[in-house]
């Protein structure tokens, strides 16, 4: 019978999904036969008839193995699905869909990670909180919070009170998201809360910037862009913005992969004034851009986008353009505000999350419950 791990998170977006990708490789280097399952997802691709959590398609491309929905991605609670249950419980069978995917996970592996959905208690209103669905599957759970002190133990307080109501074990605990400078403070404290509690502190896993960076394909959907060229490269990383008019302040020495948002008809003059400054730096061949906003209602005084004489520049450089109906200042608050995942077309992304697991967190409480009982 294999071990079943599911890995829980106080709220969204703290890196559960970082944190289960590094578990899953770490493992498997080790020589354990690791199983996969998203039990019950909310954001899914369609793949058909079928339809699958965007997370379980990330995993199986990761993991190489032949991506099956009903037993990797059992409960899907799109659009409608709460009220739809809500008016008609006994129309679904989410608990049995669950017991299935489990049955033919738990005979294929070793050991079972469960991923999370958001908090503790989402699902809730179809009786699959978190909670519960780690008690239906007989797993332990591993927790992940963002860093901090203070407010990390209050969230910690607040979300192992539901696994400890539904008499799940917590093997652990992973802090993400922690400034370097603030990483031995961190450890010490919330590792004696834990302590306290009975808990293991697994690790603590410095903030890393690179894992928050957007692509062009994600900044599309936050600004309802419309590609106008090079769309083959939206997959570019954006590392920092820079505003048409600002050219000037920046340092192009230090700067790179960076989202230029201006209007059109300030746009070739902001690309001239970029290229005089890598002249001056003497890296006349460098392109500092990854991508280029055109805001405001995209006009170009008249002319058409492909007849405006820096698109050879953009050309050359393989730059993604996109148009939207936001101007500068909007567009630059909506891209600040963009929660970023780790997804199919970042999977630089992945190499990173599996490295911090391996450096920074100990995952002796989870190996040596393998083969030795119940998890």
């Amino acid at each position: 019978m294999a071990k079943n791990i599911y890995v829980a998170a106080t709220s969204q977006h703290v890196g559960k999904t970082t944190s289960t990708l590094g578990l899953v490789a770490v493992l498997q280097q080790k020589g354990i036969n690791v199983g996969y399952c998203k039990p019950v997802g909310q954001q899914f691709v369609d793949l058909g008839d079928l339809k699958v959590d965007k997370d379980a398609l990330l995993f199986a491309r990761t993991m190489n193995f032949e991506l099956v929905p009903e037993i990797h991605s059992p409960v899907i609670l799109g659009k409608g699905a709460t009220t739809a249950f809500l008016d008609q419980p006994d129309e679904f069978d989410f608990p049995q869909r669950i017991y299935k995917a489990s049955g033919v996970l738990e005979k294929a592996h070793d050991l079972v990670i469960y991923e999370g959905t958001g908090h503790p208690g989402v699902g809730s209103v179809v009786n699959l909180s978190n909670a519960r669905v780690a008690s239906m599957l007989n797993a332990s759970v591993v927790m992940v919070v963002e860093g901090g002190i203070g407010s990390t133990i209050d969230r910690l307080n607040l979300s192992i009170a539901l696994f400890r109501k539904a008499q799940v074990p917590i093997i652990g605990v992973i802090v993400n998201k922690v400034l370097p400078d603030k990483i031995d403070k961190v450890r010490k404290y919330v590792g004696q809360w834990l302590e306290s509690r009975g808990m293991p502190l697994l690790g603590v896993l410095p903030y890393q910037k690179s894992l928050s960076n957007p692509i062009m394909e994600t900044i599309i959907d936050t600004v309802n862009g419309q590609v106008l060229m090079n769309e083959e490269y939206l997959d570019n990383r954006i590392e920092g913005i820079i505003a048409g008019s600002l050219v000037e302040s920046h340092d192009f020495q230090t700067e790179r992969d960076l989202l230029l948002v201006s209007s059109g008809r300030r746009l070739c003059e902001a690309i001239d004034a970029i290229e005089e400054s890598m002249h001056k730096i003497n890296k006349p061949d460098e392109c500092p851009l990854a991508g280029v906003i055109i805001t405001g209602d995209g006009k170009l005084n008249g002319q058409p986008f492909d007849e405006i004489v820096c698109t050879e520049y953009l050309s050359r450089h393989r730059i993604p353009v996109i148009s939207t109906h936001l101007d500068t200042y909007g567009s630059a608050v909506k891209i600040s505000g963009i929660e970023v995942k780790i997804n199919t077309r970042t999977p630089w992304k992945v190499t990173q999350a599996n490295e911090l697991i391996r450096k920074h967190i100990n995952l002796e409480p989870i190996i040596s419950r393998v083969g030795t009982g119940p998890v």
